[in-house]
């Protein structure tokens, strides 16, 4: 059954993503959640010094990085007026792209998120542990960095299978494909994969 992602507004879907950045998504959920309970919008959390809010999403690990990169985001979106930046879905991808790639502080793989989970655009994010398990799986030519990886394996994979990928391989990646001592002999697809290490 197709999964159905919980539509959020883009500017919540884009701090959601920022503070999923190196961190599980427990500990994501419980700094967003932090700061729904704080905030009524955005707008004030620009109100508090950045030491604050690096405190207030303390859980998500990061809290000084992460603290100053969502000031600096949302004072960017703020300033141009774009309020929650709720035009976006309305938007053409690759406008809507560019748009989100023209805020300091925003990637490939944020701007992807942010589309594929709060507009549902076709994208593909590519995130460390996707980029890891498509390079083992030889999806990737060598040297290829994750700009290029998001272009080929977005024309790789069929449009209508993004998000479950997305998905699944990011769960691949964390639990079996580890970066240190991945677990070949468990992982469901080492059949096909040519980088699998398992004992005859």
């Amino acid at each position: 059954m197709p999964l159905k992602p919980v539509r959020r507004k883009p500017l919540d879907e884009l701090v959601r993503t920022i503070l999923s950045q190196n961190t599980n998504d427990r500990s994501r959920d419980r700094a967003y959640q932090a700061l729904q309970s704080r905030f009524n919008g955005w707008e004030e959390v620009l109100e508090v010094p950045v030491e604050e809010l690096a405190a207030i999403i303390a859980p998500a690990g990061l809290g000084p990085t992460k603290s100053r990169r969502i000031h600096d985001i949302l004072k960017q979106v703020y300033k141009d007026g774009d309020r929650d930046l709720l035009d976006l879905c309305a938007q053409p991808k690759q406008q809507a792209m560019e748009r989100l790639l023209s805020i300091r502080g925003v990637g490939p793989k944020t701007a992807s998120c942010v589309l594929l989970f709060s507009c549902g655009h076709p994208v593909f994010p590519v995130d460390t542990h996707i980029y890891r398990v498509a390079g083992k799986l030889g999806l990737l030519p060598g040297g290829a960095d994750r700009a290029k990886a998001h272009e080929i394996l977005g024309n790789l994979i069929r449009q209508e299978h993004y998000l479950e990928l997305h998905l699944n391989i990011i769960r691949l990646g964390r639990e079996v494909c580890r970066p240190s001592k991945p677990q070949c002999e468990e992982c469901p697809i080492n059949d096909i994969c040519p980088s699998a290490s398992i004992d005859p």
